[in-house]
């Protein structure tokens, strides 16, 4: 069942034009040239209860613009949008409701108060019950490991502590679709470990519809089974994660250790793609020849201590597909 529709949406701005020079700045004083700049062009998709979708794209796609209608703080210039039945911004109050929001560069806890106040505060604005909340609030805090941080105010909180009360505040009033807007930007490996896992078990554990938008593409592929990848204001494709690393790059690896230094090996379809000390990367066309026959020809030939058939990177996978689309870096 589709929790999220979006059908044709359209999104244009108008900004004004700067003309070069010491006349265009006279000239702006009396008249003002505008031009518009469509951020979304006939945008559409459907997200079914409980998917956890990455919403991906490179800068200036449209990925912030179609998240903010969908969260009800723009309206758009054409096309329609419907969230658990609700147009998120004609019928905001509601809409806010019943989701979450969280925007990594920016926060919804108050700075200088503890984060218990801040939860505290929270359940006032949506108008929790207060069993209800203290059950959640419990249940959270246990979940995302928040007790030794509860009492701190929220300026002296870690990026990656602070990150994880603000899923833990987005998830007080129990919303059942929760939208990420680069959860882990900035944040070291071990905190992006911790948002990830708690994603996750959001997700798969409380049924919670998550739709991420991301340029961490370890996000996507530790979390996301299927994609949206947007450029230009349109759709470029919209399939399962596996799907759509098989379509874009059909290649797959092997990775073998060898017991002396890593050899040249020459087999027909195989390619190498690295090599460091005694290891090396091939990539191989499996409609040429099979991982089986490729592991076997090369144990048959050196001395080998480990061996192995990986993906290609989800990176290098996004890398390629841009190429192929002109949409740009990530």
């Amino acid at each position: 069942m589709a929790q999220v529709v979006v059908e044709g949406l359209r999104k244009t701005y108008r900004v004004a034009v700067r003309e070069p020079g010491a006349w265009g700045a006279i000239r702006g004083l009396a008249r003002r040239r505008w031009r518009e700049i469509e951020a979304l062009a006939g945008v559409s998709f459907a997200i079914g209860t409980g998917e956890l979708v990455g919403f991906i794209g490179p800068n200036g796609a449209g990925k912030s613009t179609t998240i903010k209608i969908l969260s009800g703080i723009l309206r758009p210039s054409g096309g329609a949008c419907e969230v658990d039945g609700l147009v998120p911004w004609r019928d905001r109050i509601r809409h806010v409701a019943r989701i979450g929001v969280v925007f990594g560069q920016r926060t919804q806890l108050w700075w200088d108060l503890p984060v218990i106040d801040g939860f505290d505060l929270l359940r006032d604005i949506y108008r929790v019950d207060p069993a209800r909340y203290r059950r959640t609030r419990d249940e959270l805090v246990g979940l995302m490991r928040l007790g030794p941080l509860l009492d701190q105010p929220v300026r002296q909180l870690s990026l990656g502590q602070r990150m994880r009360c603000e899923i833990a505040a987005a998830m007080l009033h129990e919303p059942r679709l929760l939208f990420l807007d680069e959860p882990t930007i900035g944040l070291d490996a071990p905190a992006k470990l911790a948002v990830r896992e708690l994603v996750g078990t959001l997700n798969r554990e409380r049924g919670v519809t998550v739709v991420l938008t991301t340029h961490d593409m370890q996000d996507i592929e530790a979390l996301a089974r299927r994609v949206i990848v947007i450029g230009k204001g349109v759709i470029l494709a919209d399939e399962p994660l596996d799907a759509f690393r098989a379509g874009v790059l059909a290649e797959r690896r092997v990775v073998a250790d060898f017991a002396g230094e890593a050899p040249r090996i020459a087999i027909p379809g195989v390619e190498e793609r690295a090599r460091e000390g005694r290891s090396l990367e091939l990539a191989f066309d499996p409609a040429r020849i099979a991982a089986p026959a490729l592991i076997a020809a090369i144990a048959a030939d050196y001395p080998l201590e480990d061996i192995r058939v990986v993906q290609p990177q989800i990176e290098e996978v996004i890398a390629r597909f841009y190429d192929l689309h002109g949409a740009g870096e990530a």
